[in-house]
């Protein structure tokens, strides 16, 4: 049971302001080893706030972060590398003009003695990464521009992998994605799962999320409303969360919880 475990990220009372709105208000939200905790509510909730303020780029007015049960000072996005957490964004950030192994040491090359590019250890890490991530990719000399949207993915993911990263915040992941596609990036994140990997899920489809999160968070008007494991609550009742803050029977209410007469 998670209950006996120490969470790999707790987010205590979090709240941040811009111009005096409460973007983040009071929110608390956690993460175990190994599970995927997906964050819904519609645009504006503050989910994606929350999340900014875990991967260095915004710093929170209140609250506390705990990375593996210890305070955590996250100021920037160097600070949240530094305690594994790694971002993949719906954009990607890949360099389409290069292969993967260029995209996976992207800034942090390894060299040769003679101060040149170590390629060839470059591309056997990267299939060795790869290999362990998504067994068919074969497509290493290839410009990532010519990969699918689901190799592309695969890429992203081993890049954050690749330096240790025991957090992935995913952005959207299917977003721009079909069906075959979809289905490759749920078996990636399986595959993180199954390493122990956990992962925060910001998604706007309902279906992605009972297929992959084991539990969700819904946040509404900056605060959360409430939180539960997808097992015991249906779709109906989730959406009823995001569009009313009404909080089904096996959920546990947050602060934005709508407050029944």
């Amino acid at each position: 049971m998670t209950e006996q475990r120490t969470p790999l990220v707790e987010m205590r009372n979090i709240s941040i302001s811009f111009g005096g709105i409460h973007a983040v208000d009071n929110a608390s939200v956690d993460l175990y080893p190994g599970e995927v905790v997906a964050l819904l509510g519609h645009n504006g909730a503050g989910k994606s706030t929350l999340i900014k303020i875990l991967s260095g780029a915004y710093r929170r007015d209140e609250g506390e972060i705990l990375i593996n049960g210890e305070p955590a000072d996250i100021s920037n996005p160097r600070d949240a590398k530094k305690y594994g957490i790694e971002t993949i964004y719906q954009t990607l950030a890949v360099a389409d003009n290069v292969d993967a192994a260029a995209n996976l040491y992207l800034g942090r090359e390894l060299r040769t003695p003679w101060g040149t590019l170590d390629d060839v250890a470059m591309e056997a890490k990267a299939r060795e990464v790869m290999g362990r991530l998504n067994p068919n990719f074969q497509r290493f000399k290839e410009p990532v521009k010519a990969l699918s949207g689901g190799q592309r993915q695969s890429v992203a993911i081993a890049r954050a992998i690749l330096f240790n990263a025991r957090i992935l915040i995913m952005d959207e992941p299917t977003a721009a994605l079909g069906p075959q596609e979809t289905a490759q990036v749920g078996e990636l994140i399986k595959q993180l799962k199954r390493e122990g990997i956990g992962i925060f899920l910001i998604s706007h489809d309902i279906h992605d999320v009972f297929d992959l999160a084991d539990r969700v968070s819904v946040m509404k008007n900056g605060q959360v409303v409430g939180h539960a494991r997808t097992e015991d609550v249906t779709k109906d009742e989730v959406l009823g969360m995001i569009i009313m803050g009404k909080v089904p029977a096996k959920a546990t209410p947050g602060p934005g919880a709508m407050q029944m007469a």
